[in-house]
């Protein structure tokens, strides 16, 4: 019994150790909710969840130490109900980030987004005015565009130079007009329409080389946040898709050391051996 008790107590702090990368992942979506991302609901409930299972596993294992049934019986269902929340969010997070997808662009290394290559709840929750208004200015207010701004001795980047970069979904959907616009370059969040046909794509009439305006209102913007969110989700649920075979894992073998401890404390009362219990003596005082 006494080796029943301590694996439960052992799989119990496996499982607050689990909790770690869960509540790591719901603090980095967060931060990324208030610089890059900005939306900021999305880390709740990896929040929540990663909490749950500190709190549950703590449970288990004073009831494990203790002998507590309650607390046992609390932390098998606590932690069934927990492992099928996080399969859900898994599943959801996928669902909600399967449309989508960047566009190549020639003669760039960056790419580009276009809104209508996505669809489904979450594109309506982050293209709706009164949502856009506030991720708009997060993104503003977090200076993801000024920071592309690079000087060489004294100039700005040479345009060539910054065709070759490498920019994230929402820098290259917020900071500068869409290709297809035709714009001249003049700087990172610098774009002359002269020389440019302006093209069909209405983003074209959107942009404003005024620094707080740019792209802000564009379609490309919220093509290139939407992006960034179905990137750190993925890269989240990579996680928890892995965390969630070994909490299954660790379940199973806990139910299973649960019942065999049960099973021992009905059959075999405490201090009193099996052998004893199954010959008994026949002389009776």
């Amino acid at each position: 019994m006494r080796t029943s008790n301590h694996l439960i107590g052992a799989l119990n702090f496996l499982t607050f150790l689990l909790s770690i990368p869960i509540l790591g992942g719901g603090i980095w979506l967060s931060g990324r909710a208030n610089n890059t991302d900005c939306l900021k609901f999305l880390q709740w409930p990896l929040i929540v969840i990663g909490v749950a299972i500190m709190v549950v596993s703590l449970a288990g294992f004073a009831g494990a130490c203790y002998r507590n049934i309650f607390l046992m019986y609390f932390y098998l269902w606590a932690m069934f109900v927990i492992i099928a929340a996080l399969i859900g969010f898994v599943i959801f997070a996928y669902v909600v980030t399967d449309k989508g997808s960047d566009r190549v662009v020639p003669g760039r290394v960056y790419r580009e987004y276009y809104l209508v290559d996505y669809s489904g709840w979450l594109e309506k929750r982050v293209a709706s005015d009164s949502n856009w208004r506030k991720i708009s200015s997060c993104i503003r207010d977090s200076h993801v565009c000024p920071k592309l701004r690079r000087m060489t001795g004294g100039f700005p980047e040479a345009a060539e130079a910054f065709y070759r970069r490498k920019l994230n979904p929402v820098q290259s959907g917020c900071c500068k007009p869409p290709t297809s616009c035709g714009y001249t370059y003049v700087n990172e969040t610098g774009w002359n329409p002269v020389g440019g046909m302006g093209g069909t794509n209405p983003d074209c009439l959107q942009w404003s080389n005024d620094q707080e305006q740019l792209c802000y209102s564009c379609n490309s913007c919220k093509a290139g946040v939407l992006a960034s969110l179905k990137k750190s989700w993925r890269k989240v649920s990579v996680i928890n898709i892995v965390i969630v075979i070994i909490l299954v894992i660790v379940y199973v073998v806990a139910c299973a050391a649960f019942r065999h401890t049960k099973r021992i404390d009905n059959d075999e009362p405490y201090g009193e051996t099996r052998m004893e219990k199954a010959q008994p003596s026949r002389l009776h005082f």
